[in-house]
Parts: structure tokens; sequence; C-alpha cells
């Protein structure tokens, strides 16, 4: 298929909107850069339906995260109007971002994850897990509402306040270790990063700000570590029915012992973002990195 139109869906309802604003025009740049015809559409403005169905593209560049975009609801949309689209399908956006239903699939599929439940109330009472523990909302992004509770008295807070981004949240364990990210082009893992947030975890200002983290490549663990998480990360990627790309972040303990966390089906694209940085590292350009996803994500069969 001959791509005449490319239109980049950015911006969206989520409270990830921001980052979205920087990840399309970023991706929309790059698309320009390499002869594309590329026009930028606000998924979060009244007449987005109106304006996508008068600009009459032929491919559209998903740069939305969060609800809204990354769950499955922009790409059922999408199928609806037979607009090809990047990355992965509705099933797959739907369960990567619901961490209760990723890890149900983890679990099944023997990918190593942290012990966890489901929260729906904040009196909840810990007693299968020692303290710390990780509380985060089932259904977010970019770490929003996302807490490490070192104290009983902190419980309460933490969970009110990820109950705020979604009706239900999970208490996770809490892993001491490196925490790594690696991305998937394809069905390609490339090269695993490590992530080292100032903050005391890899939150919305280590992942945004400028010198909010530090990134190595290649991590700080042996070859044979980086390789079984080059080969976990596929495998969940995989375990999701995911196309065409996405981001595997995970955590490494004191023992080498890998854990598994959540899986990005659209990972950042903005001047701070892993994939890109990874990417770069094992030779693609941004442009060549644009570029291969709007291939892959014509030619893989998509997983609806």
């Amino acid at each position: 298929m001959k791509i005449k139109k490319i239109g980049v869906i950015y911006g969206g309802r989520s409270s990830e909107r921001e980052v979205s604003l920087k990840t399309g025009a970023a991706i929309a740049k790059a698309l320009k850069k390499e002869k594309f015809s590329t026009v930028l559409i606000d998924s979060g403005k009244k007449d987005f339906i109106k304006k996508l169905l008068s600009l009459k593209i032929d491919f559209a560049f998903i740069a939305l995260h969060g609800p809204f975009g990354e769950d499955g609801t922009m790409q059922g949309l999408l199928e609806i109007l037979s607009i090809p689209y990047s990355g992965s399908g509705v099933l797959a956006s739907a369960l990567a971002i619901n961490k209760i239903y990723s890890k149900k699939i983890f679990e099944s599929e023997n990918i190593p994850t942290p012990k966890w439940q489901i929260i729906t109330n904040y009196k909840l009472q810990i007693t299968n897990y020692k303290l710390p523990v990780v509380i985060k909302p089932a259904r977010q992004g970019s770490a929003i509402g996302i807490t490490i509770v070192r104290k009983k008295s902190q419980l309460k807070k933490a969970i009110k306040n990820a109950l705020k981004y979604d009706d239900k949240a999970i208490i996770e364990e809490y892993i001491e270790g490196t925490e790594i990210t690696v991305p998937i082009l394809g069905d390609k893992p490339l090269s695993p990063i490590e992530i080292i947030p100032k903050n005391e975890f890899y939150d919305f200002y280590s992942k945004y700000a400028a010198g909010g983290s530090r990134h190595l490549i290649p991590p700080r663990l042996s070859p044979k570590i980086i390789d079984k998480a080059k080969q976990l990360g596929l495998l969940a990627h995989k375990s999701l029915r995911c196309r065409a790309m996405s981001r595997v972040d995970m955590i490494v303990d004191k023992k080498s012992d890998i854990y598994v966390l959540e899986v990005n089906t659209i990972p950042g694209m903005t001047a701070t973002s892993l994939f890109p940085e990874s990417a770069k590292y094992d030779g693609y350009t941004f442009g060549d990195l644009i570029k291969k996803i709007v291939e892959l994500s014509l030619n893989e069969k998509t997983q609806s």
C-alpha cells in the first residue's frame, strides 16, 4: 500500500495530553522530513471526527498516551473507518493498558511479574505483603497515580490517589533492584536501557523533565541477564498480541531475577524518550524509526 497522506493523531483527553502533544509534534516533524504528506489531528478537540474524515488520510500514526488513545478506543474507531494505523490493535491495546489483565496473562505465560492483588477501596488490609509496596491505578500510563508506600500510615492516601484515576487499582510487591526497559520493534528486541531516576522511582518527572533521569546503554548487568531480559521483553510483547512496537518495563533484583512490570504499546517519542534513544544506539535515526513503525504496522497482521 502506497501512503499518500499520514494523519498524526495526538493530544487527546487523558492526563497525559501534554506528553502526547510533544510526541505527536516530534513524529510529524520526522515524517515531513522523510517526505510524507503529514497533518496533525488533535483528538481532544470537539471537531476531531469531522476533521479526521475531511482530511482523507490513508494512514493514522497514533501518538496518544493513556485512556482514549492507548487503550483500544482510538484503534477501534480507526478499524470502523477502515483507516490503517500504527502499533497494536484493539485487543492488545486494551490488555496492555490494563495492569490487571496484562498481569493475568503474564502469569498464564509464566512471565515473572511482582506479586499483586486488586484494590477497589481504601479499606484494604495488608496481610500478604511486607512494606514497602507499590500502589498504582489499573489503567494509566506515565507513572501517574503511583505511590511507593513505606509506612502503613501512607496506605490510605496512596489508594485514594490511585483510585482518582480509575475505579480499580493494584497493590504490588515492591522489588528493589535495577530498573530497565526493553523496546520491541517488530519481532526484534532493541538494546535494553538502564534507568536511574533522580526521584524515588521512574515517575512522571523522571520520565519527561530534562535531567529527570540518567539512561545507560547497555545496562550494568551481565550479558547473560541482558539477553534474558530481551527474550522476556519479546515474550511479554507477544503474549499480549502487540504489533509493530512496544516498550517493556522490567526490574532486575539483587539475585538477578527479572520481573516484567508492564508493556507500553505507544512509547513516548519526545526528546527524553527511551524508545528512540535505544533505536539510535542500534543504528536507527529518528526518521528511520518512524518509517519502520509505519512499514511494520502495515505489514504485520493486525491482532484486533
